[in-house]
């Protein structure tokens, strides 16, 4: 039966740790948040930001434009807020109106401002190992492989998912840690090798959004199960991986929703605080 691996208390401490970093700093570190328009699961995420951002001493700020918003509009506000010296970190919160490219977007904000670590620039740093500012959820899958006695060195690693924000950086990160890395996507499933691949991973990591994608007896015995998917299910939360079969065989897994959702806002408030530290050294 494996070991859960549980997101809340990682976050605790490191919130522990921003505290008390936060309190050495010149100024309190202020985080502005965009919403376009009005969606039920961002503004359970904006809640979220909100009282982490509160308990660690940060001032968050929401600016709400409407569903019509023009994509040169949003930019505007976008450039606004990376001239002013008061905000230290901007988030754009997904999803946005089909007007708007969110790729785009993400070119606009200013790298040192960029906390979830999408803007171009930071995304190239990946590459070289020189990365300040991290994707946050790639982040927090891996602070939870910390928690794990498992070395990633040779290890064989399978992503599922080749998303900007998750997918992708996450297998430049674990390249990082020399594990072997194959990143499964649509194309793979199509081509009927999804199993195969699953079924040789000593390290799994699913971030699809597809409920029970991965079934539990695929899952190889010992492995370690990073389940990054959210889905509801009727009244059900549950992630891409069947959970009861594949707990049976892993020597540990994530449980969905306590897994690493928990953690995504942690890293969201450690970039807001590397980034301030960045801005006030160039003062």
């Amino acid at each position: 039966m494996a070991r859960l691996l549980v997101g809340k208390p990682v976050a605790q401490k490191i919130q522990e740790e921003i505290k008390k970093e936060i309190k050495m700093l010149l100024s309190r570190p202020v985080l502005v948040s965009i919403m376009v328009g009005d969606n039920a699961s961002a503004l359970a995420y904006i809640n979220a930001q909100k009282k982490v951002a509160q308990d660690l001493g940060i001032e968050y700020q929401l600016h709400k434009l409407g569903t019509e918003t023009k994509e040169t509009t949003l930019i505007e506000t976008i450039k606004k807020l990376n001239t002013d010296h008061s905000v230290n970190g901007i988030i754009v919160q997904m999803p946005l109106p089909v007007q708007i490219d969110y790729k785009k977007i993400s070119q606009f904000i200013h790298p040192q401002k960029d906390v979830e670590g999408i803007n171009p620039l930071n995304m190239g740093k990946i590459v070289f190992g020189q990365a300040e500012i991290l994707p946050c959820t790639a982040a927090a899958v891996m602070e939870l492989l910390n928690q794990t006695d498992i070395d990633l060195y040779g290890k064989e690693v399978v992503v599922v998912g080749h998303s900007e924000i998750v997918g992708k950086p996450l297998a430049l990160l674990l390249l990082d840690k020399f594990a072997t890395i194959t990143v499964c996507h649509i194309a793979t499933s199509e081509a009927g090798r999804l199993e195969d691949h699953v079924k040789s991973a000593d390290v799994l990591v699913v971030a699809v959004g597809k409920a029970n994608l991965i079934k539990g007896d695929w899952i190889k015995e010992g492995a370690v199960v990073i389940d990054v998917g959210i889905n509801r299910v009727g009244e059900k939360i549950v992630g891409d991986v069947e959970f009861e079969e594949a707990e049976r065989r892993a020597s540990y897994i994530t449980p969905v929703p306590a897994g690493v959702g928990p953690l995504t806002v942690t890293m969201l408030m450690r970039n807001l605080l590397r980034a301030t530290k960045l801005q006030q050294n160039d003062l």
